[in-house]
């Protein structure tokens, strides 16, 4: 057995019972390491030892909980440039916003630090006279978290944090994509004073581990992100136990582009929302819906500014798209350009595999015209940085075609005219709704999740978090005294 990234399970670092090699997609010669993959005989330890720690971490001080995870956020914070290399390299997206996810992974923990000393509940009266009732929050037990490989360290921290800052254990399962950034940040948190079996990482393949983990009765709770048709079984698996369940899977959203809007400012938040991180986020705006007035300028300065964007090596300066994560997220894509043109559309730039000096996934970003909206590269989440403008004649299309998706996580809107951005973020059936923004950029202090396919159960982030990683307990107290 080769030198292996271990798991962490039940307070001890452990070889798995197999490993898997993982390699740069900028650089398929760089191997960055071998890591385990775990087995259920160690899942089943991980779970045995998460219940009985998740036990005694419930009845910590508060204080122990604000310190400990106070500094696995500054941690984090300090080391973000470190961490944020090692996460481009293994993930792809430009050194920048790698960077600035672990960063900003951080200030989810000192944010649930701050959280674990807010956890206040209410009092009221009883109907009936001489009782007093007190509600409370308590730790809803063990959580499962499935984070994804497109945001390696902060989608799984904004799991990690709020479950232990609530008073739960945690058995974590990342995407086997990213395994590095994964044992970089269960070694900080390894570090701190947590019982022995409260944080565990599980490494291994989501057919078999992820499987056995979202069967298990000793889960209380489970926390995924990733595709709809993944999220629909765990859903099935979990009703068997009676599991709570935080779904959050696909998207298909939109970016609305008025005439009375800046057409700058709706090509650079195209721009952005669509291709930042390759295409590769829940949020991107993949389609792009754009009044016939100002259709053909905006396609024009899109066009441009797509073929003026740096693909290239995730660490080298400059690159402003990296190499898409993997050969077969690669053919996928290429797939789905396959698809536009045989459904009509005109590809005006971009879509297709390019070298560089080091051989990886590289593609170059593609804006495609003359969709509709009933098209399958319109309905379905391609993960891709591949643009779709739908050409519309009015405020009222754009909307209507806005909510037209099964999904309904971000929209947006580029106009000038206050009534028309307040009727749309009133009217725009999704979670998040942004005016004169990219969809993509969501701050960690307030609620984030959608609607229809997109999302299933509470919302994460924010204080909203709260919902999911507790149970509320009401408790009815006689005074004894007479009145």
């Amino acid at each position: 057995m080769t030198d292996q990234k271990m798991n962490f399970i039940a307070g001890e670092w452990t070889k798995g019972a197999g490993e898997i090699e993982n390699v740069n997609p900028s650089d398929l010669s760089d191997l960055i390491g071998v890591f385990a993959q775990a087995d259920t005989a160690q899942l089943n330890r991980a779970l045995a030892a998460a219940t009985d720690a998740q036990k005694i971490w419930a009845k910590s001080g508060l204080e122990q909980r604000y310190n400990a995870l106070m500094a696995i956020g500054n941690e984090l914070i300090e080391r973000s440039a470190e961490l944020g290399e090692l996460l481009a390299r293994e993930e792809g997206k430009p050194l920048a916003e790698g960077k600035g996810e672990v960063y900003r992974a951080g200030q989810f923990f000192t944010y649930y630090a701050a959280e674990a000393l807010r956890q206040i509940g209410d009092t009221a009266d009883s109907v009936r006279p001489g009782i007093e009732i007190d509600v409370r929050r308590e730790p809803v037990g063990v959580v499962a978290i499935i984070s994804p490989w497109n945001f390696p360290t902060a989608t799984a921290v904004w799991k990690i944090a709020p479950a232990l800052a609530f008073g739960n254990a945690v058995i974590w399962k990342p995407a086997n994509l990213v395994p590095a950034s994964a044992v970089a940040l269960a070694e900080i948190i390894s570090r701190q004073d947590f019982p022995k079996g409260l944080f565990n990482l599980v490494m291994g393949p989501g057919g078999a581990i992820g499987q056995s983990l979202i069967e298990s009765p000793m889960v209380n709770a489970i926390s995924f992100t990733g595709s709809v048709p993944v999220g629909k079984r765990i859903a099935a698996s979990a009703i068997q136990n009676l599991t709570k369940v935080q779904l959050e899977m696909g998207s298909k959203n939109a970016l609305a582009v008025m005439d009375d809007g800046d057409l700058d400012v709706a090509v650079a938040c195209a721009l952005g929302g669509a291709f930042g991180g390759t295409g590769q986020k829940c949020t991107a705006s993949s389609r792009l819906i754009v009044h016939e007035s100002i259709h053909d300028a905006f396609v024009e300065k899109m066009v441009a500014g797509a073929n003026a964007m740096v693909v290239d090596h995730a660490l080298k300066e400059g690159t402003q798209i990296g190499p898409v994560v993997s050969e077969t997220q690669l053919n996928e894509n290429l797939t789905y350009m396959d698809l536009a043109r045989s459904e009509g559309g005109d590809v005006l730039c971009g879509g297709e595999r390019v070298e560089r000096d080091t051989e990886g996934y590289y593609m170059t970003p593609a804006v495609i015209t003359g969709t509709s909206n009933s098209w399958r590269i319109n309905r379905e989440e391609m993960f891709a940085p591949i643009a779709c403008v739908i050409k519309v004649g009015s405020y009222e299309e754009a909307l209507a075609t806005v909510n037209d998706t099964n999904f309904g996580l971000t929209a947006g809107i580029i106009t000038s005219n206050l009534a028309r951005a307040t009727h749309f973020r009133r009217n725009a059936r999704s979670g998040c709704v942004m005016v004169n923004l990219p969809t993509a950029g969501t701050d960690y202090h307030v609620p984030f999740g959608g609607r229809g396919d997109s999302s299933y159960g509470p919302r994460e982030q924010g204080s909203y978090a709260k919902e999911f990683y507790t149970t509320v307990k009401t408790a009815y107290i006689a005074s004894g005294i007479p009145q």
